[in-house]
């Protein structure tokens, strides 16, 4: 536990939140129930070894931070992970309520051993010239057989296990996503990324140099089967704005052709394409969940990449209408 300022508040806070999540208590000297709640979370904090920090903020001394937080009575915890403040409780809570609250949204010992094998994976799989691909994906799937539930985790298996051309682990890996229901668009995209590049592998059209496809194209605009190779041959190469259109050309002639195949597909591709949000600026970041208030407004300038991505989104919208 420590004492947190408005000198000491990013550092500690803020910037701590991005790897740990940070509890922060808002009390006063003068406050009974502060006195009461204080020390059971000293000591559920203790007891948890390090799946969050927990920080004290007094809010008569930092008056501007408590009005950041809009906080109305005391005491009153904040729990921030990543920057933004996830939920919130008033008052002084008994342990057991305490523990139910941070069990909500606190990893695991299991799911932190996981991450940080991740984390050395990924690390290993940096590395421009590294020969041990192999054994970053092997930590990787490690991590994932700890977690089995971390979408997060197997989104990224699966799209090493596709970046490295290991297309079978990277079915297998994708198989429990898919079985889901609704399956999430992030793991619809990574499987139509996977066919293309399994197509490319096994069909003839997959080794067709680009002009033979547009000579057949040329003499049969709804020739759909040869265009919808010649998307796939694109997205294996790369070119997948290129793929977009080729797509695109099919489901403005024929909305339904093979059971949406090309539609499935197109979404596919955006939701790869799509950047990582940025992370909104903490003290712009509105409500939290449990009601808690950030002052301010976060403004993000959408980058190139996103401008093309919702360029195709519109593009998709007005074939559909």
């Amino acid at each position: 536990m420590i004492n947190v300022t408005i000198e000491t508040f990013e550092a500690e806070v803020l910037q701590a939140s991005m790897h740990t999540p940070v509890l922060v208590d808002f009390w006063a000297p003068w406050c009974g129930p502060c006195k009461v709640i204080g020390p059971i979370l000293e000591k559920v904090e203790a007891e948890y070894g390090g799946r969050f920090k927990l920080v004290k903020i007094d809010s008569d001394q930092e008056q501007q931070l408590a009005s950041m937080f809009g906080i109305r009575s005391i005491p009153t915890c904040v729990l921030l992970m990543g920057g933004q403040p996830v939920d919130g409780f008033m008052g002084a809570l008994p342990e057991g309520q305490i523990k139910a609250f941070l069990d909500k949204h606190l990893p695991s010992e299991e799911e932190l051993a996981a991450h940080a094998q991740a984390q050395e994976a990924q690390q290993m799989l940096a590395q421009p010239d590294s020969a041990d691909a192999g054994d970053a994906l092997e930590k990787l799937a490690q991590a994932v057989a700890q977690a089995p539930d971390n979408h997060d985790l197997r989104f990224e298996l699966v799209k090493q296990y596709i970046s490295h051309g290991r297309f079978p682990e990277a079915a297998g890996a994708l198989a429990p996503a898919l079985a889901q229901i609704p399956v999430q668009l992030r793991f619809e995209a990574l499987a139509q990324w996977l066919n293309a590049l399994e197509f490319v592998a096994t069909d003839p059209r997959g080794q067709w140099p680009l002009e033979k496809f547009d000579e057949l194209i040329g003499q049969n605009k709804r020739d759909f089967e040869t265009r919808f190779a010649k998307s796939r041959v694109l997205i294996a190469m790369g070119e997948w704005p290129d793929a977009l259109d080729e797509l695109l050309e099919i489901i403005m002639r024929d909305k339904k052709w093979d059971d949406e195949a090309p539609r499935k597909t197109y979404v596919g591709l955006l939701e790869l394409m799509t950047p990582p949000r940025p992370k909104a600026d903490p003290a712009a970041a509105g409500k939290s969940a449990g009601g808690i208030e950030l002052a301010g407004k976060a403004a993000v300038q959408e980058d190139p990449q996103a401008q093309l991505v919702s360029q195709y989104r519109r593009k998709l919208s007005m074939a559909l209408n």
